[in-house]
C-alpha cells in the first residue's frame, strides 16, 4: 500500500482510509492501482470491506496533478486504468461500505458509487463537474451512477454543475444511509459486522448473480436465480442455518428496522 491508503484490521473487516487530507482525498494513480490491486486478491482474513477517508472529504476526485497533456490514446488508457480498478471493488469477493462526508465529487462519485453500501454525513455533497469544465467522466460514472440515480438526474448534475446535499443525493439513491457527522464510520463498522455473518455463497450471490439478473431479459434472469437459489440452499452452511432456525436458536424477523 502506498502512503495514500492505510489497510487496518478489524476482526474479519478490512478499514481502508484514504489519506490525503491535505488534498481533500484527490485521486492519483498510485491511489487508484492500489485499491485495485488490494481488492484482486484481498487477504483472507477479510470478509467485508470499509472505505473511508482521513480529514473532512471523502474526495474531491481526480487530482489535477494528473491531468498530463495526454494524446487521446494515453486518455483511453488512463481512463480504464480507472475502471479496471474500481471493477474489481464492484466484482470483488468483498461486500464494500462506503463512508462518506464532505466532498464526494467527480472521480470521489465514481469510487464511491463502486461500493455496494454509501454511509452519508451531514456533511456530505455530491457533483460532477467535469461537464462545466469542459471534460466528461472516464472512472465509470457514466455506467454506475445512472443505476443509482437515473440519466436524467445524471444528466443534471453535468449539464448544470448541480450540487446535491446529503439529504437530496440519499433521496435520490446515492447513499443508502444517513447519519450525522462523525458517526459514518462506526454505523459501516456495524453493518460490515452483520454482513460478515451472512453466509458466504449469500453474499457472493448478492454482489455476483443479483447484478447480472437483474440486467438480464425476465426469463433469463429468472432461470438464473433458480440456479442461484439451488447452489445457495444446496451449501452446508445454509443446511445449518435453516436447522438452527427451524429448531428455534435463530432469531426471527422482527419489526426493529435497522436504520
Amino acid at each position: 500500500m502506498p502512503t495514500t491508503v492505510e489497510l487496518e484490521q478489524r476482526g474479519q473487516i478490512a478499514l481502508l482510509t484514504l489519506n490525503r487530507a491535505h488534498k481533500r482525498n484527490a485521486l492519483d494513480d498510485a491511489t487508484i492501482q492500489a485499491l485495485g490491486a488490494f481488492f484482486s486478491a484481498p487477504p483472507a482474513w477479510a470478509t467485508v470491506a470499509v472505505l473511508a477517508a482521513d480529514g473532512d472529504h471523502f474526495s474531491a476526485g481526480l487530482d489535477l496533478g494528473e491531468l498530463a497533456d495526454r494524446d487521446a490514446v494515453a486518455g483511453l488508457h488512463h481512463s480504464r486504468m480507472w475502471h479496471e480498478s474500481f471493477r474489481r471493488i464492484e466484482s470483488g469477493t468483498l461486500p464494500v461500505i462506503a463512508v462518506l462526508k464532505g466532498a464526494v465529487v467527480g472521480g470521489g462519485l465514481e469510487l464511491a458509487a463502486s461500493a455496494h453500501l454509501r454511509i452519508a454525513e451531514d456533511s456530505t455533497f455530491f457533483a460532477l463537474p467535469e461537464g462545466v469544465r469542459g471534460l466528461f467522466v472516464g472512472g465509470g460514472a457514466s455506467v454506475r451512477v445512472p443505476r443509482l440515480i437515473g440519466t436524467q438526474r445524471m444528466s443534471d448534475m453535468m449539464l448544470t454543475g448541480r450540487v446535491l446535499s446529503a439529504d437530496e443525493g440519499a433521496n435520490a439513491g446515492l447513499a443508502d444511509y444517513r447519519v450525522a457527522d462523525g458517526e459514518g464510520l462506526n454505523k459501516a463498522l456495524a453493518l460490515a459486522e452483520r454482513i460478515a455473518e451472512n453466509s458466504s455463497v449469500t453474499n457472493y450471490a448478492v454482489l455476483h448473480a443479483l447484478p447480472r439478473i437483474a440486467e438480464a431479459d425476465p426469463e433469463t434472469g429468472l432461470l438464473l436465480e433458480s440456479l442461484m437459489a439451488g447452489v445457495a440452499q444446496s451449501s452446508r452452511e445454509a443446511k445449518d442455518r435453516m436447522s438452527a432456525f427451524l429448531e428455534g436458536r435463530a432469531s426471527k424477523v422482527s419489526g426493529q428496522v435497522p436504520r
